[in-house]
């Protein structure tokens, strides 16, 4: 029901026409089968004739919806694809920042890899899995014609049948179930594979700690729940297949000992039961699919990625930025789980008021809440209480993507795209390459048409080319959460005492989280965090020789 019910929500314009040709696909296949029968069971070639029409019409009748059935899948599958992974992609960018570093990358990525893909599978498989479901059904409407006593008599048995079947399905789902979980660890134990690389090469004890303590483990426990759930699948097909020739046996070598019933049915009974065991072992091997599809659903709402649930003001227009005058937080508070630590950590209650073409540095120990309160402040974190307000405008979940669009910032994990999106101005290439120039990244970097030649640099060459975009946006409010951490002394230079000044004489606010004491004196305000509270001192001094202090006014 979960799969048919997304199945309807997302590609509902080509499921149902693909279903209904599948139907009469189906239904036309079992008029053919009687047709067969009934020339089968006949007198002779007058009593056939008649039925050679019939036999034609039906038959361009199946030929013709097999046809567009097909091609109702293909295009299905392909668009099924597309839409799933655009839609998945739009729900990320809506859903709160907080809540998809919750979830982690990798359970993202296995959305992407692993349940996508599987409803895909499971999506094209439903019009066939119809279609075959309209044979059966049409096949057991033919029985019941032929003889209701004797189908009577089958019913107990067809159903012993189905009732194992589904308990051996029961077993196999929740071995399915457990190896999806088990794959997003696997995800998990990949990522710090590569992203440990240099640290397990160079610490063979760890190296293999690593290998015997978390890959093979995980990914043994991912091949024991697989193979455990594909067996019980095989045993249930075989056990299907089965069942179908004890059926047929039944009617033709133990019901007529003590039925009463003619040639005529009896041979029906075994050519259409026969006939049967085709699309009901096509149907059961579908069953995995459908299985792992409806995990995947479940993987999916488990995500809690939704519009309705977790918007985070994605439908505002993205209207051009206001000119800043001022930006203010008032009794803002944020409530997070450290990792690996016991309790919560809260920051604030934050009180602060920010003023156009101000040069603020945010300073305080590793842990004090800096980098959170820069989310906040920027609108990627909401706040559990307090108020945000934009020249004295409230930010809400209504502007709150509007509030964004002031800001460029580049945070101590940035990504590098790239090429220079949403920023498709008349000479950016021209003024790129001034700036490339500044930065001393000409020579490894170019620009044509907005795309950047290469950002397989340094670190602290990508730190440049983050600062090139940001510093190209072209907004209101810059934040930069240590930047100058990576770069030589001539680069922090160029960031303190040449980009900020001029970002100030251009009448924009910069926030920068520091800790490069000896350039505190260029800041207008100091404000330090000491485990996400602000401390009131005195402003700091013109001297770069003055000591640091505490000031959040």
């Amino acid at each position: 029901m979960r799969l048919v019910s997304f199945a309807l929500r997302h590609s509902r314009g080509i499921v149902i026409p693909a279903v209904l040709a599948g139907l009469v696909s189906g239904l036309s296949q079992t008029g053919l089968l009687a047709l067969i029968n009934t020339a089968l069971t006949s007198e002779g070639p007058s009593s056939t004739s008649p039925l050679l029409p019939r036999f034609v019409a039906l038959g361009l009748l199946m030929f013709v919806s097999r046809i567009i059935s097909g091609l109702l899948l293909a295009r299905l599958s392909q668009n099924a694809t597309y839409h799933l992974r655009i839609q998945f992609s739009r729900r990320i960018l809506e859903t709160a920042l907080r809540r998809l570093e919750l979830i982690g990358t990798p359970k993202l990525m296995a959305t992407f890899t692993e349940d996508i893909p599987a409803l895909v599978g499971a999506l094209s498989a439903i019009p066939t899995l119809c279609m075959h479901a309209a044979i059966v059904a049409g096949c057991l409407i033919y029985l019941g014609w032929l003889s209701w006593t004797l189908l009577l008599y089958l019913v107990p048995f067809f159903v012993l049948g189905v009732v194992v079947y589904q308990v051996a399905m029961a077993y196999a789902m929740r071995s399915l179930t457990l190896a999806r979980q088990r794959h997003d660890s696997l995800l998990q134990d990949f990522r710090a594979l590569t992203e440990g690389i240099k640290e397990l090469k160079l610490h063979q004890r760890r190296r293999e700690s690593f290998l015997a303590r978390c890959l093979e483990p995980t990914a043994a426990a991912l091949r024991r729940h697989n193979f455990r759930g594909t067996t019980i699948f095989t045993a249930a097909q075989s056990w299907g297949q089965l069942s179908g020739f004890v059926l047929i046996a039944l009617v033709v070598l133990v019901f007529p000992s003590f039925i009463s019933i003619g040639a005529r049915p009896l041979m029906g009974f075994a050519l259409v039961i026969l006939y049967m065991l085709t699309p009901l072992e096509v149907m059961m091997s579908a069953l995995p699919t459908l299985a792992r599809a409806n995990v995947a659903v479940r993987k999916i709402e488990e995500l809690g990625i939704s519009l309705a649930a977790h918007t985070t003001g994605g439908a505002a227009a993205a209207a051009p930025a206001l000119s800043l005058n001022t930006l203010e937080l008032s009794g803002v508070r944020h409530v997070y789980r450290r990792e690996q630590e016991d309790g919560d950590f809260t920051l604030g209650p934050i009180d602060l008021t920010l003023h156009a073409g101000e040069l603020v540095f945010l300073v305080g120990g590793n842990g004090s809440g800096k980098t959170t309160l820069a989310k906040l402040l920027t609108g990627l974190y909401v706040p559990e209480t307090g108020e945000v307000r934009l020249n004295g405008q409230p930010i809400t979940d209504r502007n709150r993507n509007f509030y964004r669009q002031h800001f460029s910032a580049v945070f101590s994990d940035f990504y590098l795209f790239e090429s220079l999106l949403g920023m498709e101005a008349p000479g950016l290439d021209g003024l790129a390459r001034e700036y490339l120039v500044k930065l001393q990244l000409d020579a490894k970097v170019s620009v044509e048409q907005g795309k950047l030649s290469t950002v397989e640099l340094s670190q602290g060459q990508r730190k440049r080319l983050a600062l090139l975009a940001a510093y190209l946006e072209d907004r209101p409010v810059y934040v930069f959460d240590e930047w100058a951490a990576d770069q030589d002394p001539q680069f922090k230079e160029f960031f303190y005492l040449s980009l900020l000044p001029e970002l100030k004489s251009r009448g924009k606010t910069a926030v920068v989280i520091s800790h490069d004491d000896r350039f505190y004196h260029l800041a207008d305000r100091l404000i330090k965090l000491d485990y996400g509270k602000l401390h009131a001192g005195p402003q700091p001094l013109s001297s770069p020789t003055a000591p640091i202090t505490e000031v959040i006014r």
